[in-house]
């Protein structure tokens, strides 16, 4: 008789009750024929890592993580590559991929039985390398954004304490600082092989997916089963070009955009804001850069590399959910082996051999503050 398949919970204490998840969770397993449950519970030094670790030596099938979207970032980057699935119990002011993959937000019953009776859906999983400003470099795995600029300064001027009692209204105050900050940074990157390209600009987001709280669509054209990531450079020149980008932001991706009709109205990219689309993205900065990885910040960097691992990472859904296409469904079992990984680190642009790059290549490392190459259009 074949054993029965096993769950492990991975839960952040300051997010979620331990034994009321305990409770709630206590008649499912049995109800779905599942075997019992392992728990482990996260910790400051160990944000899910660990146990997402622990939890596959155990032999466990699949892991609910349950906590905020620094729990699901460091559970989901455990899991990438393998045949175990994540399940989420989302619990924050962010739920960040819960969002973007429309589950439910405030129904802890219905998430446990999506995670015990739902199907499997294969995503991707984004992948950042980080090169520090001594040189080391850090390695992590993103689910939905990667940002330098605003993102990364708001984060860094949140009270937490605040964001706790007000969730996403804690960020206003935030914003308004990082906004007072009209410092552009100048960076030269490379989408693909395409040519090597200088630009100045407020902030860089990269998403492997497009929807922020409050319904906002930042990356109209970002899909979590297409293999690619939509990057978005924001450049305003004053106060005229942040209302550009609200305009953008708000009316074309957030209303004409989810229509037939509202889809033929919307206009090209405007002065202050370019799109790009991709599968590997190289960045060098003039100087060192605040950045964050799904809301969490991760310091400061001089260089980013950043790729996607297509379909690397199985989720569990509602049943009936969409399934990715036939090309992302690519055997987990070869993926684990031959990772999508990008070339030594050593070859970011500015920073190496500059004629061994495709293009024409700037070796000066003081950008111009103009910008040098036009970012439009969404070039693979």
């Amino acid at each position: 008789m074949p054993s029965r398949s096993r769950a492990a919970v991975v839960y952040n204490p300051v997010k979620i009750d331990g034994d009321e998840l305990r409770r709630a969770i206590a008649a499912e397993p049995a109800a779905a024929d599942w075997g019992d449950t392992l728990w482990y519970e996260t910790s400051v030094e160990d944000p899910g890592g660990g146990q997402a670790k622990a939890a596959l030596e155990a032999g466990a099938d699949m892991v609910i993580a349950a906590g905020g979207d620094g729990t699901i970032r460091a559970v989901a980057e455990v899991l990438g590559g393998t045949s175990t699935a994540l399940a989420l119990l989302p619990s924050g002011t962010g739920n960040l991929l819960a969002r973007n993959l429309d589950l439910t937000l405030d129904d802890l019953g219905n998430s446990i039985h999506v995670a015990f009776s739902g199907a499997d859906r294969r995503i991707d999983l984004a992948w950042a390398e980080l090169r520090r400003e001594d040189g080391s470099t850090d390695r992590a795995a993103y689910l939905v954004m990667a940002g330098f600029g605003l993102d990364a300064k708001m984060l860094s001027n949140t009270d937490e304490e605040l964001k706790a009692k007000m969730g996403w209204l804690a960020y206003v105050a935030a914003i308004r600082t990082a906004l007072r900050d009209e410092n552009r940074m100048r960076m030269r990157y490379r989408l693909d092989r395409h040519r090597i390209r200088a630009v100045s600009a407020h902030t860089l987001i990269i998403g492997n997916c497009g929807s922020l709280p409050a319904n906002i669509l930042l990356l109209p054209s970002a899909a979590i089963d297409d293999g690619r990531f939509e990057a978005v450079f924001l450049r305003p020149e004053s106060a005229w070009g942040w209302l550009q980008i609200m305009g953008k932001v708000i009316w074309e991706n957030g209303v004409l955009r989810r229509t037939r009709w509202g889809r033929k109205l919307v206009g090209r990219d405007v002065d202050a804001l370019r799109y790009v689309k991709g599968r590997r993205l190289e960045v060098v900065l003039s100087r060192p850069e605040e950045i964050e990885l799904d809301g969490d910040g991760f310091g400061r960097a001089r260089a980013l590399r950043t790729w996607v691992d297509a379909g690397g990472l199985t989720v569990r859904v509602p049943p009936g959910e969409r399934q990715p296409s036939e090309e992302q469904a690519e055997p987990t079992e070869r993926r684990a082996t031959q990772p999508d990984q990008p070339p030594p680190v050593e070859a970011l642009p500015g920073e190496a051999d500059d004629q061994s790059l495709p293009g024409d290549v700037t070796a000066d490392e003081s950008l111009p503050d103009e910008v040098t190459a036009d970012v439009s259009g969404n070039s693979t």
